[in-house]
Protein backbone atom coordinates (compact mmCIF):
# COMPACT_ATOMS: atom_id res chain seq x y z
CA UNK A 1 0.00 0.00 0.00
CA UNK A 2 1.52 3.68 -0.81
CA UNK A 3 1.49 6.09 1.06
CA UNK A 4 0.44 9.31 0.47
CA UNK A 5 1.14 13.04 2.39
CA UNK A 6 -1.93 15.92 2.14
CA UNK A 7 -1.28 19.35 2.63
CA UNK A 8 -4.38 21.56 2.40
CA UNK A 9 -3.81 25.04 1.23
CA UNK A 10 -6.17 27.89 2.24
CA UNK A 11 -5.32 31.46 1.34
CA UNK A 12 -1.44 31.07 0.85
CA UNK A 13 -1.20 28.72 3.68
CA UNK A 14 -1.07 25.09 4.91
CA UNK A 15 -3.90 24.36 7.35
CA UNK A 16 -5.60 21.48 9.06
CA UNK A 17 -9.79 21.50 9.06
CA UNK A 18 -11.65 19.45 11.88
CA UNK A 19 -14.26 18.04 10.59
CA UNK A 20 -13.78 19.52 7.71
CA UNK A 21 -15.03 23.10 8.19
CA UNK A 22 -13.56 25.86 6.52
CA UNK A 23 -14.60 28.32 9.23
CA UNK A 24 -12.53 25.98 11.23
CA UNK A 25 -9.19 26.10 9.71
CA UNK A 26 -5.93 25.85 11.67
CA UNK A 27 -2.48 27.34 10.59
CA UNK A 28 -0.15 24.59 10.18
CA UNK A 29 2.48 26.50 8.11
CA UNK A 30 2.99 29.91 6.36
CA UNK A 31 4.93 27.81 3.62
CA UNK A 32 3.50 24.73 1.93
CA UNK A 33 6.13 24.01 -0.32
CA UNK A 34 8.19 23.58 2.53
CA UNK A 35 5.98 21.37 4.30
CA UNK A 36 5.78 19.39 1.04
CA UNK A 37 9.31 19.16 1.14
CA UNK A 38 9.45 17.97 4.56
CA UNK A 39 6.69 14.93 3.46
CA UNK A 40 8.97 14.09 0.86
CA UNK A 41 12.46 14.20 2.73
CA UNK A 42 10.65 11.78 5.37
CA UNK A 43 9.94 9.32 2.66
CA UNK A 44 5.98 9.70 1.30
CA UNK A 45 5.29 8.19 -1.67
CA UNK A 46 3.05 10.57 -3.29
CA UNK A 47 2.09 14.06 -2.16
CA UNK A 48 -1.54 14.89 -2.18
CA UNK A 49 -2.20 18.85 -2.64
CA UNK A 50 -5.63 19.95 -1.94
CA UNK A 51 -6.82 23.69 -2.95
CA UNK A 52 -9.32 24.13 -0.37
CA UNK A 53 -10.13 28.38 -2.09
CA UNK A 54 -10.65 26.41 -5.40
CA UNK A 55 -12.96 23.63 -3.84
CA UNK A 56 -15.06 26.05 -1.91
CA UNK A 57 -15.34 29.28 -3.48
CA UNK A 58 -14.31 28.90 -6.77
CA UNK A 59 -11.19 31.40 -6.06
CA UNK A 60 -7.91 30.26 -7.95
CA UNK A 61 -5.65 32.24 -5.85
CA UNK A 62 -3.25 29.20 -4.87
CA UNK A 63 -2.72 28.09 -8.24
CA UNK A 64 0.49 29.92 -8.66
CA UNK A 65 1.75 28.71 -5.50
CA UNK A 66 0.86 24.83 -6.62
CA UNK A 67 2.18 25.00 -9.80
CA UNK A 68 5.87 25.89 -7.87
CA UNK A 69 5.12 23.10 -5.60
CA UNK A 70 4.49 20.49 -8.29
CA UNK A 71 8.25 21.60 -10.09
CA UNK A 72 10.00 21.97 -6.45
CA UNK A 73 9.10 18.98 -4.29
CA UNK A 74 10.79 15.75 -5.25
CA UNK A 75 7.89 13.15 -4.98
CA UNK A 76 4.83 12.65 -7.63
CA UNK A 77 2.47 15.01 -7.11
CA UNK A 78 -1.52 14.72 -7.65
CA UNK A 79 -3.69 17.58 -7.08
CA UNK A 80 -6.86 18.20 -5.89
CA UNK A 81 -9.54 20.81 -4.98
CA UNK A 82 -11.58 23.25 -7.68
CA UNK A 83 -10.90 21.24 -11.15
CA UNK A 84 -13.99 21.67 -12.91
CA UNK A 85 -12.83 22.93 -16.24
CA UNK A 86 -11.19 20.92 -18.65
CA UNK A 87 -8.67 23.79 -19.54
CA UNK A 88 -7.79 23.72 -15.89
CA UNK A 89 -7.33 20.14 -15.55
CA UNK A 90 -4.72 20.31 -19.14
CA UNK A 91 -2.97 23.39 -17.47
CA UNK A 92 -1.77 21.20 -14.25
CA UNK A 93 -0.89 18.45 -16.33
CA UNK A 94 1.03 20.65 -18.66
CA UNK A 95 2.43 21.65 -15.70
CA UNK A 96 3.53 18.46 -14.53
CA UNK A 97 1.12 17.14 -11.90
CA UNK A 98 1.28 13.53 -11.62
CA UNK A 99 -2.37 13.07 -11.31
CA UNK A 100 -5.31 15.75 -11.04
CA UNK A 101 -8.65 14.81 -8.77
CA UNK A 102 -11.68 15.49 -10.17
CA UNK A 103 -14.05 16.01 -7.14
CA UNK A 104 -17.41 18.18 -7.65
CA UNK A 105 -16.82 17.66 -11.82
CA UNK A 106 -17.08 14.18 -11.13
CA UNK A 107 -20.53 14.86 -10.30
CA UNK A 108 -21.77 17.75 -12.24
CA UNK A 109 -19.55 17.34 -15.84
CA UNK A 110 -19.43 13.93 -16.41
CA UNK A 111 -18.65 14.33 -20.21
CA UNK A 112 -16.04 16.62 -19.57
CA UNK A 113 -14.28 13.53 -17.20
CA UNK A 114 -14.76 11.15 -20.00
CA UNK A 115 -13.28 13.39 -22.29
CA UNK A 116 -10.57 13.97 -19.88
CA UNK A 117 -9.85 10.68 -19.10
CA UNK A 118 -10.04 9.61 -23.33
CA UNK A 119 -7.35 12.83 -23.85
CA UNK A 120 -4.73 12.23 -20.36
CA UNK A 121 -5.11 8.26 -20.06
CA UNK A 122 -3.42 7.78 -16.51
CA UNK A 123 -3.87 11.13 -15.03
CA UNK A 124 -7.67 11.63 -13.96
CA UNK A 125 -8.39 10.47 -10.45
CA UNK A 126 -12.06 11.16 -8.66
CA UNK A 127 -12.07 11.78 -5.25
CA UNK A 128 -15.70 10.73 -3.38
CA UNK A 129 -16.58 12.38 -0.24
CA UNK A 130 -19.24 10.61 1.24
CA UNK A 131 -21.91 10.83 4.09
CA UNK A 132 -22.49 7.75 6.70
CA UNK A 133 -26.05 7.68 4.66
CA UNK A 134 -23.11 7.09 1.30
CA UNK A 135 -24.53 10.51 -0.22
CA UNK A 136 -21.94 12.34 -1.87
CA UNK A 137 -21.10 16.01 -0.78
CA UNK A 138 -19.59 18.48 -3.11
CA UNK A 139 -17.87 21.99 -3.56
CA UNK A 140 -16.07 21.08 0.07
CA UNK A 141 -18.12 19.47 2.11
CA UNK A 142 -20.68 22.24 2.02
CA UNK A 143 -23.09 20.84 -0.77
CA UNK A 144 -25.37 17.44 -0.87
CA UNK A 145 -25.53 15.81 -4.86
CA UNK A 146 -28.22 13.92 -4.43
CA UNK A 147 -26.05 10.90 -5.81
CA UNK A 148 -24.94 7.60 -4.17
CA UNK A 149 -21.51 6.15 -3.76
CA UNK A 150 -21.94 3.18 -5.90
CA UNK A 151 -23.71 4.75 -9.37
CA UNK A 152 -20.79 7.69 -9.39
CA UNK A 153 -18.12 4.71 -8.85
CA UNK A 154 -19.52 2.71 -11.87
CA UNK A 155 -19.94 5.62 -13.95
CA UNK A 156 -16.89 7.11 -13.41
CA UNK A 157 -14.95 3.90 -13.72
CA UNK A 158 -16.59 3.04 -17.13
CA UNK A 159 -15.16 6.82 -18.11
CA UNK A 160 -11.39 5.25 -18.01
CA UNK A 161 -10.62 7.08 -14.31
CA UNK A 162 -7.34 5.78 -12.99
CA UNK A 163 -7.89 5.34 -9.35
CA UNK A 164 -10.74 6.84 -6.48
CA UNK A 165 -10.01 8.50 -3.31
CA UNK A 166 -13.08 7.26 -0.70
CA UNK A 167 -13.11 9.27 2.28
CA UNK A 168 -16.16 9.82 4.96
CA UNK A 169 -17.44 13.62 4.72
CA UNK A 170 -17.30 15.13 8.37
CA UNK A 171 -15.24 12.70 9.71
CA UNK A 172 -12.48 13.72 12.36
CA UNK A 173 -9.63 11.92 11.62
CA UNK A 174 -7.99 12.33 14.84
CA UNK A 175 -11.50 10.94 16.55
CA UNK A 176 -13.11 8.65 14.91
CA UNK A 177 -12.50 5.37 12.82
CA UNK A 178 -12.40 4.97 9.15
CA UNK A 179 -15.65 4.29 7.25
CA UNK A 180 -14.48 0.81 6.82
CA UNK A 181 -18.29 -0.06 5.19
CA UNK A 182 -17.87 2.66 2.08
CA UNK A 183 -13.98 1.36 1.25
CA UNK A 184 -14.82 -2.39 1.33
CA UNK A 185 -17.83 -1.29 -0.99
CA UNK A 186 -15.60 0.64 -3.17
CA UNK A 187 -13.50 -2.25 -3.42
CA UNK A 188 -16.32 -4.54 -4.64
CA UNK A 189 -17.52 -1.94 -6.96
CA UNK A 190 -14.68 -1.19 -9.17
CA UNK A 191 -11.71 -2.61 -10.37
CA UNK A 192 -9.42 0.72 -10.30
CA UNK A 193 -7.55 1.65 -7.49
CA UNK A 194 -8.63 2.44 -4.37
CA UNK A 195 -7.21 5.01 -1.97
CA UNK A 196 -8.11 5.87 1.82
CA UNK A 197 -8.23 9.75 1.91
CA UNK A 198 -9.92 10.65 5.45
CA UNK A 199 -6.62 9.74 7.33
CA UNK A 200 -6.46 7.44 10.31
CA UNK A 201 -5.85 8.09 14.36
CA UNK A 202 -3.69 5.88 14.79
CA UNK A 203 -1.22 2.61 13.78
CA UNK A 204 -3.82 0.19 14.57
CA UNK A 205 -6.01 2.44 12.04
CA UNK A 206 -3.65 2.21 9.41
CA UNK A 207 -3.19 -1.31 9.97
CA UNK A 208 -7.28 -2.34 9.85
CA UNK A 209 -6.99 -0.36 6.73
CA UNK A 210 -3.92 -2.71 5.19
CA UNK A 211 -6.19 -5.89 6.14
CA UNK A 212 -9.37 -4.62 4.25
CA UNK A 213 -10.45 -7.12 1.98
CA UNK A 214 -13.16 -6.75 -0.83
CA UNK A 215 -14.24 -9.12 -3.48
CA UNK A 216 -10.49 -10.73 -3.34
CA UNK A 217 -8.99 -6.63 -3.82
CA UNK A 218 -7.34 -4.15 -0.98
CA UNK A 219 -6.47 -0.58 -1.01
CA UNK A 220 -3.80 1.06 -2.94
CA UNK A 221 -3.09 3.59 -0.83
CA UNK A 222 -3.81 6.00 2.39
CA UNK A 223 -3.42 9.70 2.74
CA UNK A 224 -2.15 11.07 5.88
CA UNK A 225 -1.38 14.33 7.33
CA UNK A 226 -2.69 15.82 10.34
CA UNK A 227 -2.54 12.70 12.42
CA UNK A 228 0.87 12.46 11.81
CA UNK A 229 1.77 16.31 12.48
CA UNK A 230 -0.13 15.66 15.90
CA UNK A 231 2.44 12.81 16.85
CA UNK A 232 -0.14 9.77 16.82
CA UNK A 233 2.91 8.40 14.62
CA UNK A 234 6.08 9.09 12.47
CA UNK A 235 5.98 8.49 8.58
CA UNK A 236 8.40 5.95 8.95
CA UNK A 237 6.45 3.74 11.33
CA UNK A 238 3.63 4.37 9.12
CA UNK A 239 5.89 2.56 6.34
CA UNK A 240 6.82 0.11 8.27
CA UNK A 241 3.10 -0.52 9.11
CA UNK A 242 2.37 -0.74 5.12
CA UNK A 243 5.77 -2.85 4.55
CA UNK A 244 3.76 -5.58 7.18
CA UNK A 245 5.97 -4.49 10.40
CA UNK A 246 6.16 -1.47 12.68
CA UNK A 247 5.82 -0.20 16.13
CA UNK A 248 2.54 -1.42 18.64
CA UNK A 249 1.01 1.81 20.05
CA UNK A 250 -1.20 2.34 22.99
CA UNK A 251 -4.13 3.78 22.44
CA UNK A 252 -3.17 6.48 24.77
CA UNK A 253 -5.99 8.46 26.49
CA UNK A 254 -4.66 7.52 29.59
CA UNK A 255 -5.32 10.08 32.85
CA UNK A 256 -2.83 8.70 35.56
CA UNK A 257 0.22 9.83 37.29
CA UNK A 258 3.50 8.00 37.37
CA UNK A 259 3.30 5.26 39.70
CA UNK A 260 5.82 2.82 40.76
CA UNK A 261 5.15 -0.72 40.58
CA UNK A 262 7.43 -3.79 41.76
CA UNK A 263 8.00 -6.40 39.79
CA UNK A 264 10.05 -10.01 39.61
CA UNK A 265 11.22 -9.74 36.47
CA UNK A 266 12.18 -6.32 34.24
CA UNK A 267 12.77 -8.60 31.42
CA UNK A 268 9.35 -10.24 31.21
CA UNK A 269 7.50 -7.15 32.28
CA UNK A 270 9.34 -4.66 30.12
CA UNK A 271 8.12 -7.74 27.40
CA UNK A 272 4.40 -7.56 28.22
CA UNK A 273 4.21 -3.94 28.65
CA UNK A 274 5.64 -3.59 25.49
CA UNK A 275 3.49 -5.77 23.45
CA UNK A 276 0.34 -3.38 25.09
CA UNK A 277 2.08 -0.64 23.09
CA UNK A 278 3.37 0.88 26.19
CA UNK A 279 7.27 2.99 25.10
CA UNK A 280 10.24 2.09 27.16
CA UNK A 281 11.13 5.82 28.04
CA UNK A 282 14.54 5.36 30.37
CA UNK A 283 16.28 4.37 33.36
CA UNK A 284 15.30 6.68 36.04
CA UNK A 285 18.35 7.23 37.75
CA UNK A 286 22.03 5.38 38.73
CA UNK A 287 21.99 2.60 41.05
CA UNK A 288 18.57 1.98 41.07
CA UNK A 289 17.52 -1.41 39.05
CA UNK A 290 13.82 0.33 37.72
CA UNK A 291 12.71 1.39 34.09
CA UNK A 292 10.18 3.82 33.63
CA UNK A 293 7.55 2.83 30.51
CA UNK A 294 4.73 5.24 29.46
CA UNK A 295 1.37 4.62 27.61
CA UNK A 296 1.13 8.19 26.33
CA UNK A 297 3.05 11.44 26.49
CA UNK A 298 3.58 11.77 30.48
CA UNK A 299 1.72 9.11 31.64
CA UNK A 300 4.64 6.84 33.37
CA UNK A 301 4.80 3.59 35.08
CA UNK A 302 7.98 3.37 37.01
CA UNK A 303 9.38 -0.50 36.97
CA UNK A 304 11.07 -1.49 40.55
CA UNK A 305 12.50 -5.30 40.80
CA UNK A 306 10.75 -6.16 43.91
CA UNK A 307 7.70 -7.55 45.52
CA UNK A 308 6.29 -3.70 46.53
CA UNK A 309 3.31 -3.33 44.27
CA UNK A 310 -0.41 -2.17 44.45
CA UNK A 311 -3.88 -4.50 44.46
CA UNK A 312 -4.34 -3.02 41.19
CA UNK A 313 -3.27 -0.19 38.83
CA UNK A 314 -6.35 1.60 37.52
CA UNK A 315 -6.13 3.60 34.00
CA UNK A 316 -9.11 6.32 33.20
CA UNK A 317 -8.99 6.30 29.50
CA UNK A 318 -11.07 8.45 26.93
CA UNK A 319 -12.02 5.60 24.60
CA UNK A 320 -12.58 2.24 26.15
CA UNK A 321 -13.95 0.84 23.02
CA UNK A 322 -10.85 0.84 21.33
CA UNK A 323 -8.87 -0.39 24.26
CA UNK A 324 -10.34 -3.24 23.94
CA UNK A 325 -9.85 -3.51 20.25
CA UNK A 326 -6.30 -3.26 21.00
CA UNK A 327 -5.95 -5.74 24.01
CA UNK A 328 -7.95 -8.30 21.74
CA UNK A 329 -5.99 -7.82 18.63
CA UNK A 330 -2.87 -8.46 20.73
CA UNK A 331 -4.63 -12.00 22.27
CA UNK A 332 -3.79 -10.28 25.49
CA UNK A 333 -6.99 -12.00 28.60
CA UNK A 334 -9.07 -9.61 29.72
CA UNK A 335 -12.60 -9.38 31.32
CA UNK A 336 -15.20 -6.91 30.76
CA UNK A 337 -18.18 -5.31 33.03
CA UNK A 338 -19.78 -1.85 33.22
CA UNK A 339 -17.16 0.63 31.47
CA UNK A 340 -14.35 -1.54 32.73
CA UNK A 341 -11.50 -3.75 31.29
CA UNK A 342 -9.49 -6.04 33.62
CA UNK A 343 -5.91 -8.08 32.34
CA UNK A 344 -3.42 -8.99 34.62
CA UNK A 345 0.62 -8.47 33.99
CA UNK A 346 3.25 -11.34 34.80
CA UNK A 347 3.32 -11.08 38.18
CA UNK A 348 -0.54 -11.01 38.68
CA UNK A 349 -1.13 -6.98 39.13
CA UNK A 350 -4.54 -6.39 38.00
CA UNK A 351 -4.46 -3.65 35.23
CA UNK A 352 -7.93 -2.06 35.12
CA UNK A 353 -9.14 0.28 32.54
CA UNK A 354 -12.06 2.89 33.34
CA UNK A 355 -14.10 4.65 30.89
CA UNK A 356 -13.14 8.50 31.46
Amino acid sequence: MDLYARVNILGGLSVRLPRGRLDDAIALDNDPIRRARHWAEQGVDYMHIVDLDAAAYGDYRNRELIDRLITEVPVPVQVAGGIRSEGEAQRLIQQGAWRIVMGTAAIENQNMVWDLCRENPGKIAVSIDVRSDEEIVTKGWTQNSGRYLEEVLIEMSSAGVVAFLVSEAGRDALEDPPNYHIMAEALATVEQPVIAAGGVRDLDDLRDLLRLEAAGRTLDGVIVGREVTAGRFSIEEAKQVLAGGGPVRAPGGVVATTVSVGVTSLRDSLDFYGRLGFNHVRTPKRGVVAEVIESAKGQRIELVEGDDRPAALAFVVEDLERWGQHLSSLDVEMTAGDNLLETVDPDGLKLRFEQG
